[in-house]
């Protein structure tokens, strides 16, 4: 009788703790309408306003500089913006339907992960607008390395929990940790952060189980996988002295503060809808027992968080991170919704989110997005209209600038920019404006070369070093605040250029 006893509270505690082998139903009608409306509103937002100077630096080193991989980042995102700009030049809906597409697929992710931790039908619905609302979804309005890694994240957290619940279940499909590490393929090529995301998954299951998750074979099969795919990057890095390795200084010299950076990850999970989930969702995934076999999952994304603060990282690398808390705090929220006022107030949260959501994704005109009032709380469209007015602007200056120099001046003129974002603006058209190839010694523009031998003469965009003036006869102002002409180097490219690199 004891024994049978004993069994019986075993199972008890076992259908209280652990979770169902099988999930509630999808609600695939409204998940997919979110997704649906997130999709459409980033079409519309696509098409408006102008290139991110991030931009146009990818479709230029995609376009003229293909390589495995760059300074800044690995090779997926330039490949991506170059096929974009082939199929359809100077589209910007195409440019950015990849990460729109990436948007659309993370609100839908996030609502399976409600529906693997034990969420309903509104638990899922509530995380993918949750997860709609934050900026791993708002800065999909770009195509960039930051909007296109997170959907990957996402997909990762899916599967491995997806993988936990199974096995806690008595039947894992050990085939999810290998499709994880197929996405883990795709994420290496856009940055190279998701390494820490696996080392805290691995960590955390052995301290807090699944420890068997460390010993499947189809894991370190998909990372054998993923670590096979990176290494024509590896191999372009090491070719060139391993630049990458010091985008962690140029990251760390950026660093706002701990409060701004605490402030920035925060705010970027939307402070109406999904930073509160994301409050509830932290501390239920670490000590409810209702989340016990996900714990190692979301102490795993806690402490990827630190790492970031620990190494000055950059608040939109938390992106990556919201899904699994979000989803949580969605199923704590939808398990008591039967109470009448938490239904008001989960109402007024969302009425509230989805307005900054307008207000942040840039989908009216620039008259508008422009009249926006100033403010550090949220991300607005303003933000957006304010930075994709540069490229256009600065080319035409430059292209007036340029075709002002006499005839005999200009053939044996280089543009050179003090920035990046300068040069990729004047190569981003220079097919159409007639300007040669801008060069620059700033970050990965330093490896797409020093002008030729036969430039003399240096129409500078920025403000000259005294390096740089020294190597010349004389200067001039062209434009000011803008452009100097540099007449007559002394000093040869292959000297000159190393002197000038700068990240």
């Amino acid at each position: 009788m004891a024994t049978a006893a004993a069994r019986s509270s075993d199972f008890a505690d076992r259908v209280t703790t652990e979770p169902e082998s099988s999930p509630p139903r999808m609600a695939w009608g409204p998940v997919l309408a979110v997704a649906g409306v997130v999709g459409l509103a980033l079409l519309i937002a696509s098409r408006n306003y102008g290139y991110f100077f991030d931009e146009a630096y990818f479709v230029v080193a995609g376009r003229d500089h293909l390589a495995w991989g760059y300074f800044d980042q690995p090779a997926l995102v330039p490949a991506l913006a170059a096929a974009m700009s082939h199929l359809a030049p100077d589209s910007l809906i195409m440019l950015r339907l990849p990460v729109t597409l990436a948007a659309a697929a993370g609100t839908i992710l996030t609502a399976l992960i409600a529906r693997e931790l034990g969420g309903g039908r509104g638990a899922q619905v509530l995380a993918s607008i949750g997860y709609a609302l934050s900026s791993a979804v708002i800065l999909c309005h770009w195509l960039a390395t930051y909007s296109l890694d997170p959907v990957f994240w996402t997909a990762i957290v899916w599967l491995v929990v997806r993988w936990a619940r199974l096995n806690a279940a008595g039947r894992p499909d050990d085939r999810l940790l290998l499709y994880a590490g197929l996405v883990t393929v795709f994420s290496l090529q856009t940055k190279f952060l998701v390494p820490a995301l696996w080392v805290a998954l691995v960590l955390c299951a052995l301290v807090f189980g699944p420890r068997r998750l460390a010993g499947r074979p189809a894991l370190w099969v998909g990372g054998a996988i993923a670590a096979l795919a990176t290494v024509p990057n590896l191999v372009w890095q090491q070719q060139n002295q391993w630049p990458y390795t010091h985008m962690s200084e140029v990251v760390a010299a950026e660093f706002p503060g701990v409060g701004r950076f605490l402030w920035d990850s925060a705010a970027g999970a939307g402070l109406a809808v999904g930073l509160p989930l994301l409050l509830i969702g932290v501390p239920a995934l670490l000590i409810s027992t209702r989340f016990r076999t996900y714990r190692f999952a979301g102490a795993a994304l806690v402490l990827v968080f630190l790492a970031y603060l620990a190494s000055s990282g950059r608040s939109y690398y938390a992106c990556g991170l919201y899904a699994l808390p979000i989803a949580a705090g969605a199923v704590v929220v939808a398990s008591l919704a039967k109470h009448a006022a938490l239904r008001v107030l989960i109402a007024v949260a969302l009425a509230i989110g989805i307005a900054m959501g307008a207000a942040a994704v840039p989908v009216y005109p620039r008259s508008w997005a422009e009249r926006i009032p100033d403010t550090t709380l949220m991300l607005t469209a303003k933000a957006f209209a304010q930075s994709d007015t540069m490229i256009g602007d600065l080319s035409d200056a430059v292209t007036a600038a340029y075709q002002g120099l006499p005839d005999e001046m200009r053939s044996r003129t280089a543009i050179v920019a003090e920035s990046y974002p300068f040069a990729a603006a004047v190569d981003l058209h220079h097919a159409s404006t007639g300007l040669p190839r801008a060069h620059s010694a700033h970050r990965a523009y330093y490896y797409f070369g020093a002008p030729p031998e036969s430039a003399t003469t240096v129409l500078y965009l920025g403000t000259p070093t005294p390096t740089l003036t020294a190597a010349f006869t004389s200067s001039q102002p062209v434009i000011p605040d803008l452009a100097t002409l540099l007449v007559d180097r002394t000093v040869p490219w292959d000297v000159l250029w190393p002197q000038l690199r700068a990240q």
